[in-house]
């Protein structure tokens, strides 16, 4: 039994008791039967559109996806879908159906689903449907199309990803003919839309098997993101990498929370590499300037794929300084968040922590080294140490009382009494600001 919501519930009684047939399908039953929680709930029926509307008059309805059968109706807050059966024909833009035809058949709508695991029905009173043995998919941990895999993707791309997230996510593996079929039709993905391909690339990278992912489907990877076949099996020749640059690369995104910007931004840190790549004369690699290549990168995979200002900001941001050291003495810190912000900086220090899990580590591990550069960081908002204008004991007006003219070298010399109070040579007091300020006027002649 299927513990499903009181609104769920009433959904399928009312339109039971008119007649119909009506299940929960996809996600939520999924969810339920690898005992995790789900919120959303879709609900199928062999009622149409009009019926459903009819019958629900009492409630709030939303002409959710009418066309294709989709009626949202609200109960106590709570939106649930509900989709007449149907039939979908002829995919020429390999995403979208061109005919859908509405259908009494379970069978029929059920053989549209894409996997197996989310092609399985539950109803209250006749528990699971499961044509296709969905439910031991799921106890195997086993990713299958339902139907013919090479059918399945050709329908819609997007459902590639689809897999390769369900992989990532769950931690499920991919059946054999369903992987031959991904790798035969990943080109279709340059088809399809760049935000929803951004929505699925999130989704993946976030997962708990990314690692193992990133490097199986690399191939798929490179459909949207061509410079990663270049990080393939790249050896660094590098004391510091025992890993191939992909491999790094794959152990830098695992080892960073699920943070969507974050992974993404680890993703894309050391792009540039392969394109940087010396050997010295002991035979050691270097790659000189990789930053500012990786950074480049990002900025064209990131405009390609549509992100918003605020993640395109972030990423690109983690990717440039990603390799820029930070002292572990107050003042380094100190001039750090002045830069970047508490928020970022705390962000960077993940990157970086990761950055140092992919390399050697047992030669060089610098573990202690950001432990101090955190330590450091979480005295300075303890003892609430000055590293912004906003934090000095001294303003504009203060500035002017002392002769200078409202102008940018009010700017100047405020900027001027931050430095020197990050730097320990002024305490952040009013009085020694100010006198200290005066000085600086009185020898640069304001």
């Amino acid at each position: 039994m299927i513990d499903i919501s009181i609104e769920a519930k009433k959904v399928l009684e009312t339109l039971n008791n008119a007649g119909y047939e009506a299940y929960v399908v996809g996600g939520a039953v999924r969810s339920a039967i690898m005992n995790l929680n789900f919120d959303d709930i879709d609900i199928t029926t062999n009622a149409l559109p009009c019926n459903v509307k009819e019958l629900f008059s009492n409630y709030r309805t939303i002409d959710t996806g009418i066309k294709h059968g989709t009626v949202t109706v609200v109960i106590d807050d709570c939106n649930i879908e509900i989709t007449t059966f149907r039939t979908e024909n002829n995919y020429n833009d390999n995403r979208h159906p061109d005919v859908i035809e509405f259908t009494s058949s379970l069978a029929e709508d059920c053989a549209r689903r894409d996997f197996t695991m989310n092609a399985i029905y539950f109803n209250p009173q006749k528990g699971l449907i499961d044509f296709y043995d969905g439910k031991t998919d799921i106890e195997n941990k086993t990713i299958r199309c339902v139907g013919e895999p090479d059918k399945r993707f050709k329908e819609d791309a997007l459902r590639i990803l689809r897999a390769i997230r369900f992989s990532s996510l769950l931690g499920f593996n991919i059946e054999e003919n369903t992987k031959r079929a991904i790798f035969k039709n990943c080109h279709l993905l340059k088809k399809i839309a760049p935000e929803r391909v951004y929505i699925e690339l999130q989704k993946i990278l976030c997962g708990k098997n990314i690692k193992m992912v990133l490097l199986e489907y690399v191939d798929v990877f490179a459909v949207i993101i061509p410079p990663i076949k270049k990080m393939e099996n790249f050896d660094q020749k590098n004391p510091h990498h025992i890993y191939d640059i992909l491999t790094h690369t794959a152990i830098v995104i695992e080892n960073v929370p699920s943070i969507p910007n974050l992974r993404l931004a680890a993703l894309f840190h050391d792009m540039g590499k392969p394109d940087t790549f010396t050997l010295d004369q002991k035979g050691i690699g270097h790659f000189y300037g990789h930053a500012s290549i990786s950074l480049e990168y990002t900025k064209i995979i990131l405009k390609k794929l549509k992100v918003s200002n605020y993640d395109y900001s972030i990423i690109t941001k983690l990717v440039k300084y990603h390799d820029t050291e930070i002292k572990a003495e107050e003042k380094y810190v100190l001039h750090a968040l002045n830069k970047h912000g508490q928020e970022f900086l705390r962000l960077l220090l993940l990157l970086k922590r990761a950055d140092n899990k992919g390399q050697n580590t047992r030669d060089f591990d610098r573990t202690e080294e950001y432990d101090r550069v955190e330590h450091i960081l979480n005295l300075i908002f303890e003892k609430q140490k000055a590293f912004s204008l906003k934090q000095l004991n001294i303003n504009g007006n203060d500035i002017i009382k002392l002769g200078v003219k409202p102008s940018k070298i009010t700017g100047e010399i405020l900027n001027k009494l931050l430095n020197m109070v990050i730097e320990g040579k002024v305490s952040n007091s009013n009085e020694e600001l100010v006198k200290c300020a005066r000085e600086i006027i009185n020898k640069t002649m304001f």
